[in-house]
């Protein structure tokens, strides 16, 4: 059973827009919270149209690395701080303090783990991520982190999934994948043949298999009985 990590397992805190509107300040750029998340919005989507649309989903550490700071330039603008600005986004987001983990979390894994399953994660994010798990203490005996940048592939892309399926030595429906996005977690895996649950606290998709927390996930896999093939 792999899971998604950013909004899934962890979320930044304090939150993108916030972080980014600070280092702005630091360098003389006095933008809000709410501009620069609006900015954000935009300019991450049109990373990730290039990334699909022109890159047909690959992906690796120097285009991560390219891509973030494309969008800190797009949030931004041209300054002659940009540089500095990138360095100072790129590592606090490296950081393990600057994110939270869910939690639900230990006790989560703790009892799926005892059920018999195998754990993972599989990230659209590039190496940092691996520091980041390794920090904290419920993830990191974690014995696969699958990081986009590591494999190649971004979801939605089937590339991502084939080759975890390879690394895993599993055949599709023996793998679940448990996120928090409709079209790269839960409509990706379920084209690829995995299973698919979408963790949706909101309960805006009632039409999909949804759950509103992890400790639900739990309760319907062990307490029901309910076991990945």
């Amino acid at each position: 059973m792999l899971f998604d990590a950013v909004g899934t397992l962890l979320r930044p805190v304090p939150c993108v827009a916030d972080v980014y509107a600070a280092a702005g300040r630091r360098h003389g750029i006095d933008l809000s919270a709410a501009e620069v998340g609006k900015r954000f919005a935009l300019a991450f989507a049109r990373q990730e149209q290039i990334d699909q649309r022109w890159l047909d989903g690959r992906t690796s550490e120097p285009r991560e690395l390219q891509r973030w700071r494309r969008i800190v330039r797009r949030v931004f603008g041209r300054t002659p701080a940009q540089d500095r600005i990138f360095a100072e986004l790129w590592d606090h987001f490296g950081q393990p303090g600057s994110w939270q983990l869910d939690p639900a979390v230990g006790a989560v894994w703790t009892r799926l783990a005892s059920a018999g399953y195998v754990l993972g994660i599989a990230s659209n994010f590039d190496s940092r991520l691996l520091g980041i798990c390794r920090a904290m203490p419920e993830l990191a005996a974690c014995p696969y982190i699958f990081v986009s940048s590591q494999i190649g592939w971004k979801k939605p892309n089937s590339g991502f999934f084939r080759a975890i399926e390879d690394k895993l030595a599993l055949d599709a429906g023996q793998i679940m994948l448990v996120g928090d996005d409709v079209d790269n977690d839960y409509l990706a895996a379920r084209a690829a043949g995995w299973q698919a649950v979408l963790l949706d606290p909101a309960g805006e998709h009632p039409e999909l298999d949804a759950i509103a927390g992890l400790g639900q996930l739990a309760d319907r896999l062990v307490s029901r009985h309910i076991h990945v093939p």
